[in-house]
């Protein structure tokens, strides 16, 4: 694909979503849905986001289901490493009592993972598959096909995940300290005089909005700047392997270590929020 296009159209087709929306005429798919509003789906965030949540779930469910209390097969082997990782975690970070964080933990670190993961597959395979899907089955311009296959280089889903952590600690932090406790920590600290409130109010909510923001902005710049560095060595052809291969296992680390971090500032932010002064 990178021969038959220029280099400009090459990264931005690789780096454009599956666009639906909802227009006066109708659905219209990409560009079409540029100026649609705010209601655009990134129809292959979704797709990809929900398969790799069942996939999980599938996969998690079966070897529950198949467990044993002898020795234990290597899928068993591997869910039992991950569970336990994602239980000491919590065990040394959350100080509260609350049976939700530890799957949440779980799921946080499992479904980030898988969606990382698919950084490694090759840039030009699955967006090649779509496109000769919409030539062959509809007779679209594979040019005009467009396939995202790393939900989290899209910023829409990776502030969808931290809004709902950030739903999270409000929930938990009126229920534990109540709403008036919740007021009186946004507006009596860090200076404790009443003078200060206003003050105080801005740099509390900052602090707080600030969680969300460097949550999915994190996760975001670190997987688009990998899938980046992926499509440039893509666009060398035949001279791609020897660089490709090296950053593939570096960028192993990436994939690993970003849902590693969400995962525990979700549960640290969740144990502030259970926190009672």
């Amino acid at each position: 694909m990178a021969s038959e296009i220029t280099s400009t159209e090459y990264i931005r087709h690789h780096l454009t979503n599956a666009a639906m929306c909802n227009t006066d005429s109708g659905i219209a798919f990409n560009k079409a849905c540029e100026n649609a509003g705010f209601w655009t789906w990134h129809i292959d965030t979704l797709g990809w986001s929900v398969f790799l949540g069942i996939l999980f779930l599938v996969m998690f469910r079966s070897v529950a289901k198949k467990a044993t209390s002898g020795v234990p097969g290597k899928m068993q082997a591997f869910v039992e490493i991950v569970v336990e990782f994602v239980d000491s975690n919590v065990k040394d970070t959350f100080h509260g009592k609350n049976a939700l964080i530890a799957p949440l933990g779980l799921t946080i670190f499992v479904w980030v993972f898988l969606m990382n993961l698919m950084d490694l597959v090759p840039v030009d395979w699955l967006p090649w598959l779509a496109g000769q899907i919409g030539y062959h089955g509809f007779g679209v311009d594979p040019h005009h096909v467009y396939m995202k296959v790393v939900p989290t280089t899209d910023l829409n889903l990776t502030f969808a995940l931290s809004i709902s952590v950030f739903l999270l600690i409000v929930y938990y932090s009126i229920k534990v300290k109540g709403l008036g406790g919740f007021m009186k920590e946004l507006t009596f600290q860090p200076f404790n005089h009443w003078a200060f409130i206003p003050v105080n109010f801005i740099l509390e909510s900052v602090t707080l909005i600030a969680k969300p923001m460097s949550l999915a902005l994190r996760l975001f710049g670190n997987l688009y700047a990998g899938e980046l560095i992926f499509i440039l060595i893509a666009m060398l052809g035949m001279y791609q392997l020897p660089l490709h291969f090296p950053w593939a296992v570096f960028h192993i680390l990436v994939i690993v270590l970003q849902a590693f971090i969400f995962m525990m500032l979700t549960i640290v932010y969740l144990s502030m929020a259970h926190e009672d002064h």
